[in-house]
């Protein structure tokens, strides 16, 4: 072979590249996950890309442009459900204290890491991603400040490969101004905490601390301040966990005292009680788990089912969560219970959006996900049925950033394996 030419063509090898496919996906019915339905829809992916996303009875096409053409007719596209303020990932079996990798020992660890524990190989992965929920975001509690979360999705063989966002923010879990006994079946009497001052008290100073800190470059460096840090710059959320009244007012006067950038109610119960305050400072919400009693003796037992359409009504922006007892496991309904938001008067798409690009937005992968736009990532899911439906969700095609996904998991295989 000629010297010269050989040595032409290993120069041209690297200005090579492989065009990338292209599939058509035409037909569908396609929530967009900002509020809009495409009834007839024809969204084409490119790598791992939405190309774009129209009505097919609006546009021309060509079907050599493809490598793949998929007919959806009668089908329903939605964009990937996303689980925020979950522990899935670091635990797998709740008696079993062995799988349990939530909880740090002490009150102050913001430089605890879920990122680094999340186990790509939990089996109950597989079960949400049958109901649609294709990213979660993974937290720690316990303590005050317990750590920081990340966000994965729900695909990869280590954490390395599933993360989507790391270290997305931190966790405050504000102390309770009551105390209450009994249990859900027989609530007791509530009584005032006498640690409420006193540990709220210890919140400011190490806000304080971290401030100081901030503010200072000193050469001694802090690991737990260091995490600290995107608090003040609004790099990080804080996702201060709070329900009640008291709780609700108290935490935000504080943290916006203390300069704050980026505030995430999480819980919020009574959070309609403060909704006032929330609108003037911009705060979001994840809501409690929509299938749970009413906090309050004497409260009427549709007050969790009617909390997001009033949360809307007060444009207040919000989305699902699925904590609680339980929850891990439990949490492959979280789009069943924004299905009885939706029974119990919230519209529709605004229920796809608050599971899509609401919780997109509070978590800051917005730009990414949460919606069926020309390029975002091609992460979305087909149903034969109603995703919020029980009954008539069923799932039969999905994508993480435009590759197909497994949508089996233990359950299905031993079904299939025994029926």
């Amino acid at each position: 072979m000629n010297k010269n030419l050989f040595f032409s063509i290993l120069i041209l090898l690297p200005l090579v590249t492989l065009s990338q496919k292209r599939t058509l996906l035409i037909g569908g019915t396609a929530y967009v996950g900002n509020g809009d339905k495409i009834e007839n829809s024809v969204i084409c992916i490119e790598g791992e890309k939405i190309d774009f996303v129209a009505n097919s009875s609006e546009i021309k096409i060509d079907p050599t442009a493809f490598d793949t053409i998929i007919r959806l007719h009668g089908k329903f596209i939605y964009p990937s459900f996303i689980l925020p303020n979950s522990r899935l990932g670091i635990t797998e079996i709740d008696a079993v204290r062995a799988t349990h990798d939530f909880r740090e020992v002490g009150s102050f660890n913001p430089h605890v890491r879920t990122k680094i524990a999340y186990n790509t190989d939990s089996k109950i992965i597989g079960t949400l991603r049958t109901n649609g929920i294709l990213v979660s975001q993974v937290a720690p509690i316990g303590g005050l400040f317990s750590g920081q979360s990340s966000v994965f999705y729900l695909d990869g063989n280590n954490w390395e490969n599933a993360v989507c966002k790391s270290d997305d923010g931190i966790h405050l879990n504000w102390p309770r101004s009551y105390n209450k006994s009994g249990w859900w079946a027989e609530p007791g009497e509530s009584k005032r905490n006498k640690e409420y001052q006193q540990k709220v008290l210890k919140i400011e100073d190490y806000l304080d601390k971290a401030s100081s800190y901030f503010n200072n470059n000193g050469e001694k460096i802090d690991i737990k301040m260091e995490s600290m840090k995107g608090l003040f710059d609004g790099s990080k959320n804080l996702y201060v966990h709070a329900d009640y009244y008291t709780e609700i007012i108290d935490a935000i006067d504080l943290l916006k005292k203390k300069k704050i950038k980026k505030i995430v109610l999480v819980g919020g119960e009574e959070v309609l009680m403060a909704k006032n305050i929330i609108k003037n400072n911009n705060i979001n919400v994840i809501l409690n788990r929509v299938h749970r009693l009413p906090s309050k003796v004497g409260s009427s037992i549709y007050e969790p089912y009617t909390q997001a359409k009033l949360l809307h009504e007060n444009e207040i922006l919000f989305c699902f969560s699925y904590e609680g007892d339980m929850e891990v496991m439990g949490s492959r309904n979280l789009p069943f219970t924004a299905g009885t938001s939706v029974a119990y008067g919230l519209d529709y798409n605004i229920a796809i959006k608050s599971l899509t690009m609401n919780a997109a937005k509070i978590l800051g992968i917005d730009n990414r996900l949460g919606s069926l736009e020309a390029g975002k990532e091609a992460t979305f899911f087909i149903s034969d049925g109603d995703a919020l439906d029980i009954m008539s969700n069923n799932l039969f095609l999905a994508y993480i950033k435009g590759k197909t996904i497994k949508l089996t998991n233990h359950q299905t295989e031993l079904y299939e394996k025994f029926k």
